[in-house]
Order: structure tokens, then sequence, then C-alpha cells
């Protein structure tokens, strides 16, 4: 036994049925303990919790390797966005666990993320002042597009209907209250999150170049 083991464990709980189902009994079952011996882990549930959150922003890649500032940000966007892939049913709690505890007293795990960034964008030339505004706006869009992306992939109401309205449910909408909905149901089947992300960052970087170099020409 191990935080590590315990904190794994939760995490394939949460995975397979939810943030719910995540109990001290419950784990301990799954790890074929006693409930009393996870104390030793992880002191309440809401530990476990913050534990879990820990354990996935762990495998947010944090190397600097050389590669530039927006190459970077590009690289771990799409790392986050694997993530959540991976944990779809964890997402909920990357976004809301941190509310519920002061910055200083969160896991250091989920503050290295902060760390990485605002050093690599510092680095880059922005002041200590304006790399934290760019980290909040590049996570805020980060979260955003994953919530979409999952939500996106929810919407599929027939995966196998041919025909995009059918297959997302949207010729149940009265016609006269969503007509550009309904309308949009082609590009709505077609949704392509690697893409969509990409250009969001194109967006985002494009004006975060302006305000680093005003007048620098753009990729």
């Amino acid at each position: 036994m191990s935080r590590e083991r315990v904190l794994q464990a939760a995490l394939a709980l949460v995975d397979a049925e939810g943030v719910d189902a995540l109990s001290m009994r419950r784990l301990a079952r799954e790890l074929g303990c006693n409930a009393m011996a996870l104390y030793r882990y992880a002191p309440s549930r809401d530990a476990l919790l913050d534990g879990v959150v820990e354990s996935v922003m762990a495998e947010l890649a944090s190397t600097r390797d050389g590669a530039d500032w927006e190459d970077q940000l590009r690289r771990t966007a799409h790392d986050f966005r694997n993530l959540a892939l991976a944990h779809p049913r964890v997402v909920p709690l990357l976004a809301t666990r941190p509310l519920s505890t002061p910055l200083g007293l969160r896991p250091l795990g989920t503050l290295r993320p902060l760390e990485m960034l605002v050093a690599l964008l510092v680095d880059a030339g922005f002041s200590p002042s304006d790399a934290l505004h760019v980290y909040r706006a590049y996570f805020g869009f980060l979260y955003g597009h994953v919530l979409t992306e999952l939500q996106e992939v929810a919407a599929v109401a027939n995966p196998e209907e041919s025909n995009d309205l059918l297959r997302l449910g949207l010729h149940r909408l009265p016609p006269r209250e969503f007509p550009h909905v309904r309308r949009l149901a082609s590009e709505l089947a077609d949704y392509d999150g690697a893409t969509e992300l990409d250009q969001g960052l194109d967006i985002l970087l494009t004006g975060l170049l302006n305000q680093l170099r005003p007048g620098a020409p753009t990729r």
C-alpha cells in the first residue's frame, strides 16, 4: 500500500463510475483493505479528491526542453486536452476542486503548471504580472474548450443514423424556434476537437504575440 496506489485506485474508480462513487469504504473494497487504513494516506474524502486532481495534473507535461513559448503553450494545450479526454469524469473536479482551497494550501502538483507557465512567459519577455494574466486567459480557454468538446461528444443521440439532423436528435427541436441550430446540423456533427483547439490557440497566441511585440509577424 502506498499513497500513489491509493490515488491511482481512486482515479480508476472515478473514471469508471464518477465522482459520486468515490468514498473511503468503496475505495477500501477496491483495494482489499480496511477503510481505516486509507486515512494514513488521505485524512478525508476531500483530501482524496484533491489527490485525484493532483494525480491527473501531474501527467501534464511540465518540462521546458528548449521549445519556444508559443510551441510550448500549444503542446501543453494538447496535452491538457488529451488528459481531459482520457479522464472526462475528472474534468469537473479539475475545474471546481481548487475553488474550495486557498491557493497556498492546494496540493503542490496542482500548482506546478502555474509556476512552469509563468516562468516560461517571463523568460519570453512578459512581465510577471502580464504572465499571470496570460496564464489565467490560457487556462480559462482550455477549460472552456474541453468542456465544450465533452458536450459535443455527448451530443450524438443516434450514432448509427446517417442523417446529421437525426443523428444529433435536432429534428426534435421546433423549426421556428431553432432555425439556425437545425441548419448547422452538419457542422455540429463534424466537430473536430483538435482542429477547434488549434484555431482557438491561433487567435489567443496572435493576440499575445502582438501584446509582447506590437506589429510582429504571426505564424
